[in-house]
């Protein structure tokens, strides 16, 4: 589909061969589908609105036919069934920060979602003075692995905000840091993790030198590849403004970067 990372071509044995997961025939609407587990993965179209929105340059998020959200504390209780009928086909849902931190409502997103059909993820928020292994510990400790469920996710940014870690690491360690954890997740799941990343923190970081790992990349003004100079990504968040029937108040918006029929290959070789 020309957004994931090479990495991914070696996970797409069993009639998949190429990068680009191969395009399937009729590209139309996907029909049902049930990805391994409990993963629900027929192709919603997105009824979303948003507070501030953004009169794209170039290629809109409206090309992509398969969106979905990411949530925290911060969303509330999220009536669930109601969002996957506008068009919430997937969730990356906050679990863990640092080594001692469980998002409080983590839980009831992860069942809720999986109700509703929403094929979901968890992801952690990095804390650059905790060790790689105790916050991977932490994240293990917290997150079931359940079959069906999508990639742990690493979010990588700085939290100028934080009251007791501002410390930001040269670029090596960062990226260093980061691979270790990855690697105690991916041993652990079975599943290599996603990196998910804002611009000043990719470049600053140079996390193009981590070719071959899948990306999440924030964009909300331009085309991630405008934007970061790079061909290879597999979500999008293009908006922290959403607003969708089911959720109260804001929430972020997330584009997958191919078609209906790559997202249910995708899943297929991604889902646990």
């Amino acid at each position: 589909m020309g957004q994931v990372w090479s990495r991914l071509a070696g996970r797409l044995a069993g009639g998949l061969a190429v990068l680009g997961l191969a395009v399937l025939a009729g590209c139309g609407e996907a029909p049902p589908h049930r990805a391994s587990g409990s993963a629900v993965a027929s192709v919603v179209t997105p009824s979303f609105g948003d507070a501030r929105p953004v009169n794209w340059p170039g290629r809109a998020p409206s090309a992509y036919p398969v969106h979905g959200i990411d949530v925290s504390k911060y969303q509330g209780s999220i009536d669930w069934a109601t969002a996957r009928a506008h068009g919430v086909n997937f969730a990356f849902i906050k679990a863990t920060e640092g080594g001692d931190r469980l998002d409080s409502r983590f839980h009831e997103h992860w069942r809720g979602a999986r109700e509703a059909g929403v094929a979901r993820g968890a992801y952690h928020f990095y804390y650059f003075c905790t060790p790689a292994e105790a916050q991977a510990r932490w994240f293990i400790a917290n997150v079931p692995k359940e079959r069906g469920m999508l990639p742990p996710v690493i979010d990588l940014e700085w939290n100028p905000q934080s009251p007791t870690c501002t410390y930001r690491p040269p670029a090596e360690a960062v990226r260093s840091e980061a691979l270790t954890f990855m690697n105690i997740l991916e041993r652990h799941y079975g599943q290599r993790p996603v990196i998910y990343t804002d611009p000043g923190f990719f470049e600053r970081n140079q996390l193009m030198r981590l070719a071959g790992e899948e990306v999440w990349l924030r964009a909300t003004a331009a085309h991630p590849t405008d934007r970061y100079g790079v061909a290879g990504w597999t979500f999008w968040q293009y908006s922290a403004t959403g607003l969708i029937p089911g959720i109260g108040g804001e929430v972020d918006l997330n584009a997958f970067g191919g078609s209906r029929a790559e997202w249910l290959a995708w899943l297929q070789a991604r889902a646990l």
